[in-house]
């Protein structure tokens, strides 16, 4: 599908979906069982690319309805190896450190001052799994804190990652080095952490760090990047969806179906009780780079699965650099680039709205929220193959989703069970009847509430 085509198909469907654009997001505690996470590429959100230049935007971010600021690495980039012009953010130097392509330490404190002057909270992007070939611990010579290649005494490369050095968490001078330099970020006003491939860390050291994290800040959110149980073994408020990331795109492509989805909801709430939260994207840094951005991977359907990942159970839903803007374009991982627009608050103005209006929805109505006594799907019967119908009710909250998962239109004939009056996504009201008929079109989606 041509780049013209395709953004006219996914603006048909927007186009309607969402409540009126001047909306306030409503003002609430927080609550991470029902938050939405924004994932700030710091580099690339800004042609500064700064600490100062991204907090002018955090004042849209909540507008919007974001909830937690997760910040890509901040520190120093090591220069062994390192990959590309400005490096990998994910190959550290120093972990009581800022990069200085982000400004320093007091810019750095001013950013989170400000976010939580807006109720927002900021975790940091945490790799405890390496550090850079040249880290200061290294330079420091504490060698017995790595793996080593027994022929070269060096420290071993993972993957094809061959500016990083792993760290030997048999040794427990590093874990204790490790635990103090978090500490150190929580002692400056961090909320939390995203930890990066952490189910390569030991599930032990989390245990224990986390232990002493929380006498510091007992309310810290704690993201896994990894699909592993045991990294909710007391550990762990959530980890990534990656098998529906992937389910998603394969949808989108006509390899699989809504059977298979039901098959993985079924399958991954019996792995993950609650109160586990499963973070749930349609993008994120990786993807974006590497294998492409949503319209590239999901074509017209973008939206569509982007909406699913707001009403899923013991979801929680991510929004990635750009895509409150549709940008459709790959940032550069080792160089610098620019989301390209996004300061502008009249650029992508549909999907600004769409997702305003999403999280606004994730906050309004306690059947989309995680945690404990989860609402369950209750699928409606005789709904087409290809389209998944289901309420979730919370007390006398329900919510009705209705997503035709093809190409093709639709017809559904509603069911007592889900008769009745609604208000619709686009806060009109509606009343449904048994027997009636709806047509949904191409990836038509539709959320109601009552």
């Amino acid at each position: 599908m041509k780049k013209t085509a395709l953004f006219a198909a996914v603006a048909a469907i927007l186009v309607g979906c969402g409540s009126q654009p001047d909306k306030a997001v409503q003002e609430s505690a927080f609550d991470k069982y029902n938050s939405v996470v924004y994932e700030l590429n710091v580099r690339q959100a800004t042609p500064e690319g700064t600490f100062a230049a991204a907090e002018e935007y955090l004042p849209v971010l909540k507008n919007m309805g974001v909830d937690i600021v997760w910040l890509m690495p901040i520190h120093p980039i090591g220069a062994d190896g390192r990959k590309g012009t400005l490096g990998s953010y994910y190959s550290i130097s120093d972990y009581e450190a800022v990069n200085p392509e982000f400004g320093d330490l007091a810019a750095f404190d001013h950013f989170v001052d400000r976010a939580h002057e807006l109720g927002l909270k900021v975790i940091l992007d945490w790799v405890a799994n390496h550090t850079s070939r040249d880290a200061k611990w290294w330079s420091e010579g504490h060698a017995d804190w790595y793996v080593l290649d027994e022929q070269t005494g060096v420290p071993i490369v993972q993957y094809d990652w061959t500016d990083i050095a792993k760290l030997n968490y048999d040794n427990a001078d590093m874990r204790e080095a490790m635990t103090s330099a978090m500490l150190f970020w929580i002692g400056r006003g961090v909320d939390g952490f995203r930890c990066d491939v952490a189910f390569e860390v030991p599930i032990d050291f989390w245990q224990q760090a986390f232990a002493r994290v929380k006498e510091i800040n007992p309310d810290v959110y704690l993201l896994a990047e990894g699909e592993k149980t045991f990294l909710h073994d007391d550990a762990f408020d959530a980890s990534y969806a990656w098998d529906l990331h992937h389910l998603m795109n394969d949808m989108a492509a006509g390899r699989k179906s809504v059977a298979d989805l039901k098959d993985y909801i079924a399958a991954d709430a019996e792995a993950y009780p609650s109160p586990a939260m499963r973070l749930m994207f349609t993008s994120n840094h990786d993807e974006n780079s590497w294998n492409g951005t949503e319209f590239e991977r999901m074509q017209s359907a973008a939206a569509t699965f982007a909406a699913l990942t707001f009403v899923l159970p013991q979801g929680q839903p991510l929004i990635y650099t750009g895509q409150e803007i549709g940008m459709d374009h790959r940032l550069e991982f080792f160089e610098k680039d620019t989301a390209e627009g996004l300061l502008d608050t009249s650029r992508g103005e549909q999907w600004r709205k769409l997702y305003t209006d999403l999280c606004r929805m994730r906050h309004e109505h306690r059947a989309l929220a995680a945690g404990d006594n989860v609402a369950p799907m209750v699928y409606m019967e005789g709904a087409p193959e290809s389209v998944l119908a289901f309420t979730r009710t919370s007390g006398d909250d329900t919510v009705f989703c209705l997503f035709n998962f093809s190409d093709t239109a639709r017809t559904v004939t509603f069911t007592d069970a889900v008769a009745g009056d609604y208000t619709s996504f686009d806060g009109t009201a509606r009343s449904i009847v048994a027997g009636a008929e709806c047509e949904l079109q191409p990836w038509e989606w539709t959320v109601m509430t009552r």
